[in-house]
């Protein structure tokens, strides 16, 4: 076993002089592997150095980054190189040496109106329509009109038969007839004292009950004939003579188009900003080239709980009789509105305390706050206070800082040939 290891000694001992090394002392290796790594890391320190050295020297916003970082007294140590700086980039106005303007991209704070156009789809009715049911149940022995007819209040419609109804009028007359000669007889007596007063107050009786009886006889014999209570057009009849009808079944439909109605929904919004008598037009789907002005005739008294929404009745007139009932409508309507600023969608950023956007203010990025309104495609109603600022950043947001100089450029991409839109002054 002493052999053995004496050999493998001897091996490693070899191996080691042919690799340079002229001893097989452990520590004396050990030292020379620790001195060649405090070289190196001393030679990695020195460039370091070096490197951050050049960087303070000769970067121009070198002094500004050392502040950012709080290492204002090495920044008060380098020299000042104010000449040096494009004329951009000198001093600023509060004081101390400006990094670059950060290059943006930015569009224009612009005022845009809501809430100042009403649109919505109405339906139309005529100002009065009537669907005639007859009186009493009978036979349909006549119809007087025709489908389309322009015919007045209280003409005739159509007729039921009327034999039964002509007969208790007859009996009715005659029993009137009878009444008033015995009235007469009486009253003859009482004049040759052979009747009493009495007897002339029942005889005088007699007659207003006969009086009365044919008025009900009468009254029968006319609600035979059905009338038209208003002036309007007939429709189309849905009867024919023979059909026997009850008080159920319609006789025909008259609509008084003289005024059409329109009715529609309006969102709540708008509630407060409607009333009775304000203006409005329409243009029927039926005849887009045309405009028809009314106004608003009545206002329902509550919103809808479920669709949100009021309900509206406006007049059209329609002396031209060229509307009908059942069209529909588009129903529009203007208001003051409610003006707020516009900004690109772009502009708007996020942060833990909510919305905001990057104003530009005489070259000086300011940081504002807003209140979203309404999101448009193209645009979004912000509420904030922008002051005098005219445009908002939109893209480039990672290199503005509150209070920073920035420049308008009509695009990054384009390089050092990119053309300014405006400075800060």
């Amino acid at each position: 076993m002493e052999g053995a290891s004496q050999q493998a000694m001897a091996a490693v001992s070899l191996q080691f002089c042919s690799n340079g090394y002229h001893s097989l002392d452990a520590p004396a290796i050990g030292s020379e592997v620790r001195m060649s790594f405090w070289k190196q890391s001393a030679l990695s320190a020195l460039v370091l150095v070096a490197a951050a050295t050049a960087w303070a020297i000769f970067y121009p916003g070198a002094p500004q980054a050392l502040e950012r970082v709080g290492l204002e007294r090495l920044a008060a140590l380098l020299p000042e190189r104010d000449n040096a700086l494009p004329a951009e980039e000198r001093q600023s106005p509060r004081g101390g040496f400006a990094s670059q303007p950060a290059l943006v991209i930015a569009t224009p704070i612009v005022t845009e109106t809501i809430n100042d156009r009403l649109s919505a789809i109405g339906s139309s009715r005529a100002v009065s329509s009537v669907s005639l049911t007859p009186f009493a149940a009978g036979r349909l022995t006549e119809i007087l009109v025709e489908p389309g007819a322009r015919i007045k209040a209280g003409d005739a419609i159509a007729t039921l038969d009327s034999d039964a109804e002509q007969i208790a009028v007859d009996r009715a007359r005659l029993t009137l007839e009878d009444a008033n000669a015995r009235l007469e007889r009486v009253k003859a007596l009482l004049n040759s004292r052979t009747a009493t007063a009495v007897q002339v107050t029942e005889a005088e009786l007699a007659v207003r009950n006969a009086q009365l009886a044919l008025r009900d006889a009468e009254l029968a014999l006319s609600r035979r004939t059905i009338l038209a209570p208003i002036n309007g057009v007939v429709g189309i009849l849905p009867i024919s003579i023979g059909n026997t009808v009850t008080t159920q079944t319609e006789v025909a439909t008259i609509d008084d188009r003289s005024r059409i109605v329109i009715e529609f929904w309006v969102p709540e919004r708008f509630a407060a900003m409607l009333e009775v008598g304000q203006a409005m037009s329409a243009v029927s789907i039926a005849r887009p080239n045309e405009v028809f002005d009314g106004t608003i005739s009545a206002l329902d008294n509550r919103i809808d709980p479920l669709s949100r929404t009021l309900r509206v009745q406006a007049r059209l007139d329609n002396r031209n009789d060229v509307l009908r009932a059942g069209m529909s409508f588009q129903v529009s309507m203007a208001f003051p509105g409610d003006s707020y600023p516009a900004v690109d969608p772009l502009a708007i950023q996020w942060s833990t305390d909510g919305a905001y956007v990057w104003l530009i203010e005489d070259g000086i990025a300011r940081r504002a706050p807003v209140r979203i309104i309404q999101r448009n495609t193209d645009s979004v109603l912000v509420s904030a206070d922008f002051g005098t600022a005219g445009a908002v950043v939109t893209e480039g947001v990672h290199a503005v800082r509150e209070g920073g100089e920035v420049r308008i450029v009509q695009g990054l991409s384009g390089g050092p040939d990119a053309t300014p839109l405006t400075t800060g002054s």
